[in-house]
């Protein structure tokens, strides 16, 4: 049998369940490249995001594609006053997440803006908010993101019937911030 087909654990149910670790393998590496995109790939994705809001403006669209094939969508929206940017949309398709791919394309599409490689020309860090706990796990781990904030049902704003302060949905809600 080849050895990439060998099982990283086995348990035997005919011993009365035992269990025999064989070794731990890493991910196999990938190249991923990063296309500035318009957003006509954003449909592809939306059945993954989590939430069903309207569509971006004034955004910047970019696509991580692997292997050939589209792995992850990110949007990138200038703030009022051109001092910042807001990173949305970001979905990495289910197949290929935990491979690592969301964090590193975050972060380099993060790292483009904050040196100015934008169609502004201007540098902007990048604010991300998430309700994810994982990638919320994974960006308070990481040295170049740091956590800005931590609401619960979308921030400090008083709720109103069911109407959160985010976009109307009800969910807790982290910032961050790239720091190069």
């Amino acid at each position: 049998m080849e050895d990439w087909l060998q099982p990283d654990w086995v348990i035997d149910t005919g011993r009365g369940g035992e269990f025999a670790w064989r070794r731990l393998r890493r991910c196999p590496s990938l190249e991923v490249e990063i296309h500035h995109t318009d957003g006509s790939h954003w449909p592809a994705f939306e059945p993954h995001h989590y939430l069903k809001t309207n569509n971006v403006i004034a955004g910047s669209f970019y696509l991580a594609r692997a292997e050939g094939v589209d792995v992850a969508h990110l949007a990138v929206t200038p703030r009022p006053g051109l001092r910042e940017a807001r990173a949305c949309r970001f979905v990495v398709l289910p197949e290929w997440q935990g491979l690592g791919i969301g964090l590193r394309f975050l972060t380099e599409v993060a790292a483009l803006w904050r040196r100015g490689v934008n169609r502004f020309e201007r540098p902007m860090p990048t604010l991300i908010n998430t309700s994810h706990p994982g990638l919320c796990r994974r960006l308070r781990a990481h040295d170049q993101w740091m956590q800005t904030s931590c609401f619960l049902y979308g921030g400090a704003r008083k709720q109103v019937g069911l109407k959160g302060g985010m976009a109307g949905h009800l969910r807790a809600v982290q910032g961050f911030r790239y720091i190069e």
